[in-house]
Order: C-alpha cells, then structure tokens, then sequence
C-alpha cells in the first residue's frame, strides 16, 4: 500500500505594510525605536520600554533635527520653536530653512549651520569660533574653557 507524502510547508508570508495605508510610523519618546502603528490611534506603547507615545492629529507636517546635546534624532511637529530633546533634556532650537545659514569652520573646515543674524558660530568638533557677521572681517579665535 502506498503511503501519502505530505505536501512541502508553505514558505511564510512576508511582512508587508498594507497598501491601503493603514498603518503609519513615529519615534517612541522613551528609547527612539521606530514604532509601527493602525491609523487613527491615539497613543502607541512601545514593546521594549513600555513608554506610552502620543499620535499626532491625522494631517500634521512633521520635521527632524539632530539633538544639540547627544545626537539623537528627534521628530517634531513642523513649526516648533524649540524641540526638548527627551534623553539628555537639551532644549534646541527648531529653526525652518530659510532661518539658517552655512558656513565652513575657520579651523577643521567642518559645515556649520548658524541662525541668519549670528555674529560668530562655535564648531561643535573642534571648539573654533568662527566670525559670520556681514559688518567683521573673518575674525576667528580658538574657544577656551
């Protein structure tokens, strides 16, 4: 007598977002993990600190910036003056495009972006203070303390 084969296991399906957009993303405040979420809920806890994050309303422009204090990357809602950074509790300043200027440091040559209006902007590598004011001539100076 014959005996059955059982079939191959099917192979499992792959995790995929719905297309229908149903589910949409933020940063948990607590530990900054990418959270996945259904639209319409109002608050996400986050499975591996149990912090409880806030949705915002449908139709909010969000915005990123880079903690001044410890380099996390934090989301806020898009025309804040100022993003409290929930690690290391820094206050920084939310500043939209055309509020920002560049300039390379006088020293290590680094990109820094300045608020337009900036007499001198301080390199965050080396410590160089760096002359931006339209009225002085490129005065830089090294910063002591």
């Amino acid at each position: 007598m014959p005996v059955p084969l059982a079939p191959y296991p099917s192979p499992p399906a792959p995790v995929t977002t719905p297309a229908n957009g149903s589910q949409s993303q933020l940063v948990c405040s607590g530990c900054r993990n990418l959270l996945l979420y259904p639209v319409g809920a109002t608050s996400v806890c986050c499975a591996v600190c149990n912090a409880v994050t806030a949705v915002p309303p449908p139709g909010t422009e969000m915005a990123q910036l880079v903690c001044g204090g410890c380099h996390t990357l934090l989301m806020y809602i898009r025309g804040a003056t100022s993003v409290q950074c929930s690690c290391c509790h820094t206050i920084n300043l939310a500043l939209e495009a055309n509020q920002v200027a560049h300039v390379n440091c006088g020293n290590c040559r680094m990109l820094l972006m300045y608020q337009y209006g900036a007499r001198s902007v301080k390199c965050a590598v080396c410590q160089f203070i760096t002359s931006v004011g339209a009225s002085t001539s490129a005065t830089e100076q090294k910063f002591t303390t």
